[in-house]
């Protein structure tokens, strides 16, 4: 099976830490990040990785170079300019009819296997993986009429969002609304498939999800990963 996995953004949100190092080499325990990703895909069976690189491309292929370390084989897309999420994905060949693509900064124990197989029975343009995720307002929210007359209050309310988990599983019939040599995001595709009527499914996961880009989230992060690295890996 084939993954791509996009680790070209320059991962600002991270700064100052990513002003050194990239994001997907951003450590958690002994292992960067990008590393456990890849140590998980070789477990759920993907052979062929594609990493799309841009921002310290050169430090990203240095230290997992052609994948023999971990039993796969890893190829490098390289991008000139930011393209977007999307994007990068013309500039790969020989692309699997069904292959799943992924950020390079995300803490899961979701099983990708799975995932490719419920896309497969849907015979789906794209399926998402998503996770409910829980937000907290420190405010009080107000709702009011057209009138200004308050209709509710609310004191920090907790609000919930079925949120993409940036996993994706996507056909090979993407690649035809995908522009070239333009800026594309992946929310730029999924509008333009479902304003093509392509069929966008769902995969609601309940299981762990973190991505790690917010300063907060790595610092979670590294301490799950040290309590729970079994859960994560099987290592013993």
């Amino acid at each position: 099976m084939q993954a791509v996995i996009l680790a070209g953004g320059k991962g600002t949100r991270l700064k100052p830490y990513t002003t050194v190092l990239p994001k997907p080499l951003m450590p958690i325990g002994d292992y960067p990040i990008l590393e456990v990703v890849i140590r998980q895909l070789k477990k759920n069976g993907f052979d062929r990785i594609i990493i799309a690189v841009g921002y310290h491309a050169e430090i990203i292929q240095a230290f997992f170079g052609n994948g023999e370390k971990w039993g796969v084989h890893i190829e490098y897309s390289f991008e000139d300019k930011p393209l977007g999420t999307a994007a990068p994905l013309r500039n790969i060949q020989n692309l699997d009819d069904n292959f799943l693509m992924m950020n390079g900064d995300i803490l899961t124990d979701l099983d990708f296997k799975k995932l490719i197989e419920f896309h497969g029975q849907q015979d789906a343009a794209i399926t998402i993986a998503t996770h409910n995720r829980s937000v907290k307002i420190d405010y009080g929210t107000l709702e009011y009429d057209e009138h200004n007359v308050l209709k509710k209050f609310s004191e920090k309310p907790i609000l919930n969002y079925n949120v993409s988990m940036g996993i994706y599983v996507c056909s090979k019939r993407i690649i035809d609304h995908i522009p070239e040599d333009k800026y594309f995001d992946f929310p730029d595709m999924v509008q333009a498939l479902l304003r093509n009527n392509k069929k966008v499914f769902c995969y609601p996961y309940d299981g762990y999800w973190l991505d790690i880009g917010r300063p907060d989230d790595y610092e979670i992060a590294i301490d799950d990963f040290e309590n729970h690295k079994n859960e994560f890996l099987d290592e013993t």
